[in-house]
């Protein structure tokens, strides 16, 4: 019998095992002891799994559908199961109907859709033709509840695989922000499908206390003690820098912040009139009760509605409406309503709305207490009239000592590396506010690492954000390089990516230093040009064909050296 050391030893590596550890040691116990039958031990499970090779496909827009697919992917392999891990993008679609076990894990952006990396092939397995008869398939995915279709690309490809012939291994799970724990509970579930076995042997005394979930994002209230239009006179955009005083706000350089925006009051009145709704009428909206007023100003969207949302309210008028996206007001001049109850008809079917997320532009080492934003209030044009984004509005409008409501989105994908590494960051315009977090934060905790900034937007006079600071930056050693670019300020337009150009050898050298790129701000076309023109210079610098330096940038992936936050 053990005694002192020797059983403490054991108890702490009986604590601290998995359960497949837990087995493999009692099967190696009493091999090493020579047991002749397996009457002397209870019986354990056969180690080895019963589904040999597995693939793991993922669609990933920030990189968490990655990150979780690699972690299965080596947990898979730990249990014997080989694990073929392949980007939705990469896949080879022709092999589907080969394949079978499957497990995709994917993220839905924007109104309900696929990341663009998974389009292809989410596009492909909703296009007739073939069949998947010995698929046998599982599906994690990933979405945020604030979002009026969570998860609804993972949804679909569930759904999709199923009509195809597929056999779900585990149900498809449906996570928040807060994935991880989900996550994690459902690649055991998977792993005990695919281990065959039915019913485990009595596992030794281990009490394992399960997680308590999160109940939702922490939502923090803020009170406005600056907003100002960063733009100089003269200039056709309007960015405001805003400070906002919160205590104990949990954030890091790389997250973003989340604000759900409130609707035009001199909207809501108009709604109301045109009605005839009784505006202090309530209704119950996601376990708690409004007035009408309140839910049409805070919880409801009202403004160009997605087209199924008009082809429910063409249901309730009985009318025929063309597919469009069109605010509701115009919908109740055109297509109007017989009666108040009607309208409250229309109220069931309008969609909350749905969060912004706002790259943060401070550091919690250089602005304790404060949480700083870069806005640029977001003109646009439907039918030649001049529209001006809900949130961007909302946000540029907000008067000093006014209350905010929000929550922070953590950006794991986004991080600065250690303060000893050297980073690249591209941000033209409002993409400068992460690299302003990342600099406040570096120069506040004394890190040596070379920084190296290129900006751009149209004037210089006019529209250099945050010029100050960044000359300053550069005068005192904290920004090693800053190259600059003000497209509209010549004939020939000029924007970050001629910039790198024309750095490209000291851009290459830094990169085999081991340099980490940081590109921030429009999707498209900017950080295409963007991606295209590093793949150029590491081609060109490096003396490589198109397939090697490709292969360099997919490195740089792999490593974490290459991160992007594009909207």
């Amino acid at each position: 019998m053990l005694k002192g050391a020797k059983l403490e030893l054991l108890q702490n590596l009986i604590g601290t095992a998995t359960r497949e550890e837990l087995i493999w040691m009692n099967g190696y116990l009493a091999g090493v002891i020579g047991l002749p039958d397996a009457a002397t031990v209870p019986a354990a499970p056969v180690a080895k799994p019963a589904v040999s090779k597995i693939t793991v496909v993922y669609g990933t827009e920030s990189g968490n559908s990655k990150k979780l697919a690699l972690d299965f992917a080596s947990r898979a392999k730990k249990t014997g199961v080989q694990a073929k891990l392949v980007s939705m993008d990469q896949y080879r679609l022709n092999d589907l109907p080969k394949e079978e076990y499957l497990l995709a894990v994917i993220s839905t952006q924007g109104e309900g859709e696929p990341p663009a990396a998974a389009k292809k092939f989410y596009d492909h397995i909703h296009q007739n033709g073939f069949k998947l008869d010995k698929l046998k398939y599982g599906v994690l995915a990933l979405g945020d509840t604030s979002y009026p279709l969570f998860c609804k690309a993972g949804e679909d490809v569930d759904s999709q695989l199923q009509k195809l012939g597929g056999n779900r291994i585990v149900p498809l799970r449906k996570c928040d922000v807060d994935f991880e724990e989900e996550a994690d509970q459902w690649f055991s579930e998977v792993l005990e499908s695919l281990s065959g076995v039915q019913q485990a042997a009595p596992a030794p005394a281990v009490t394992e206390v399960p997680a308590v979930k999160k109940a939702g994002k922490k939502v923090y209230e803020g009170t406005v003690l600056s907003n100002i239009n960063l733009n100089d006179r003269g200039s056709r955009k309007q960015t405001h820098h805003i400070e906002i005083a919160a205590d104990d706000v949990d954030y890091e350089p790389g997250d973003s912040l989340g604000i759900i925006p409130e609707n035009p009051q001199e909207l809501v009145e108009c709604l109301l009139d045109i009605s005839k709704a009784d505006a202090s009428k309530t209704f119950q909206h996601k376990n708690d009760f409004f007035t009408i007023t309140d839910l049409l100003k805070k919880k409801l969207h009202i403004s160009y509605l997605p087209e199924r949302v008009v082809q429910k309210y063409a249901a309730i008028v009985q009318q025929d409406i063309p597919a469009t996206r069109i605010d509701l007001l115009d919908l109740l001049k055109i297509y109007p309503i017989s009666s108040p109850e009607q309208f409250e008809q229309v109220i069931t079917i309008l969609e909350p709305i749905a969060p912004r997320l706002y790259s943060i532009a401070s550091s919690p080492q250089a602005h304790a207490g404060e949480i700083h934003l870069t806005v640029a209030k977001d003109f646009f044009s439907i039918n030649n009239e001049l529209k001006v984004g809900l949130c961007s509005r909302h946000l540029s409008e907000t008067a000093v000592d006014e209350k905010l409501h929000f929550y922070i989105h953590k950006n794991n994908q986004f991080k600065l590396p250690a303060p000893d590494k050297d980073v690249i960051m591209i941000g033209p315009g409002t993409g400068i506010a992460p690299f302003r977090s990342f600099l406040s934060e570096r120069d506040a905790t004394g890190a040596t690492g070379e920084n190296w900034l290129f900006f751009g937007d149209q004037h210089f006079e006019t529209d250099f954000l945050y010029q100050t600071e960044i000359q300053n930056w550069a005068e005192t050693g904290v920004l090693t390089k800053v190259n600059v670019a003000f497209s509209r300020d010549q004939q020939e337009k000029i924007y970050v990516q001629h910039k790198m150009k024309k750095h490209a050898r000291a851009f290459y050298d830094w990169l085999e230093a081991g340099a980490y790129i940081y590109v921030c701000g429009a999707k498209d076309p900017m950080s295409i040009d963007v991606e295209n023109t590093i793949l150029m210079i590491i081609q060109q610098c490096g003396s490589m064909t198109e397939e090697a330096a490709a292969a360099y940038l997919d490195a740089l992936k792999d490593q974490g050296r290459y991160m992007k936050d594009v909207y």
